[in-house]
């Protein structure tokens, strides 16, 4: 782009033709305005109120960076170091998974089941795999009379989720842990549940590009022979360390949503209910386990 300011429409309007070719129109819009925002603090009402509004050259030099990150199809959350979940803002970096919309719908359905609780009773929640944080922060966030634990495997996942938990105020305890190596979690909690890693390799060739470029794989990937290996362990600890009639939560890979019932059916667990996501794929799953036997 040889000008070296633009009017503010006139540079969206290239910026969304140069992006198309990759992206949608509405989604190269959408991360416009999001930029926009961010740099600017400017809504899509501002530049339709002041259309005269221009960029700075210095600007221009800095939106044409993002551009030509975008086109190497770099995730928009990244270029910015935030996203938005459950009305709440995370920091998010190359070691962390972009909080996903399906998985504002888990916390949705954890949130619901504890409206008929006791307001003053105390609950011990636990996730698994925390990544950002974005669950058990929300949760946390909440519901104002638990606890909650966070566990995951990457140090430098838990740092940034320790920085979320304090960007928005909650108390979280974080604990660095291979959940695969974990033999006993040493205290009960009323609910445990986890987004753990789930797409299978078989499944890559699915993936956008930008996800399997840039976000970390070690949160994404399982193998194709033992696909259900986190879910197996976590609901093996959970037959030890949930409390009489707590909760175990999962989002699933949406393929191989009746492998997930079978499983926990055969290690006993009760009122087993599989969920759809917005988007109509099996998605989520909740249990609870009033035995701790049958272990398989």
């Amino acid at each position: 782009m040889k000008k070296s300011s633009f009017k503010i429409k006139e540079y969206r309007t290239q910026f969304i033709q140069e992006l198309t070719p990759i992206y949608d129109a509405g989604e190269a819009e959408s991360f416009f305005y999001l930029i926009l925002e961010e740099k600017h603090q400017l809504k899509r009402i501002d530049l339709a109120l002041h259309p005269d509004l221009v960029f700075s050259e210095e600007e221009i030099v800095v939106w044409n960076s993002i551009l030509e990150q975008l086109k190497q199809e770099i995730p928009v959350q990244y270029l910015l170091g935030k996203t938005s979940f459950y009305g709440l803002d995370f920091e998010v970096n190359e070691n962390v998974l972009i909080p996903r919309p399906e998985t504002e719908e888990l916390v949705e359905w954890i949130l619901e089941s504890q409206k008929s609780k006791v307001e003053s009773q105390n609950i011990r929640i636990l996730d698994i795999g925390t990544g950002s944080g974005c669950i058990a922060i929300s949760l946390a966030k909440n519901i104002p009379n638990a606890q909650v634990f966070a566990i995951d495997v990457s140090e430098k996942a838990l740092a940034t989720a320790k920085t979320n938990a304090e960007n928005n105020s909650v108390n979280v305890t974080f604990i660095n842990q291979n959940i695969l190596e974990t033999e006993d979690l040493r205290q009960q909690f009323d609910i445990i549940v986890s987004n753990p890693p789930y797409v299978r390799n078989l499944e890559k060739e699915e993936i956008k590009k930008n996800v399997l470029d840039n976000e970390p794989h070690l949160a994404l990937f399982v193998e194709d022979n033992d696909a259900l290996i986190f879910y197996k362990k976590i609901a093996e600890l959970a037959q030890e360390n949930l409390s009489k009639n707590g909760q175990l939560y999962f989002e699933i890979n949406q393929y191989l949503g009746k492998e997930m019932v079978d499983l926990l059916e055969k290690m006993n667990f009760k009122n087993i209910q599989l969920r759809k996501d917005i988007y109509g794929n099996d998605r989520m799953l909740s249990c609870h386990c009033e035995e701790r036997s049958n272990r398989i």
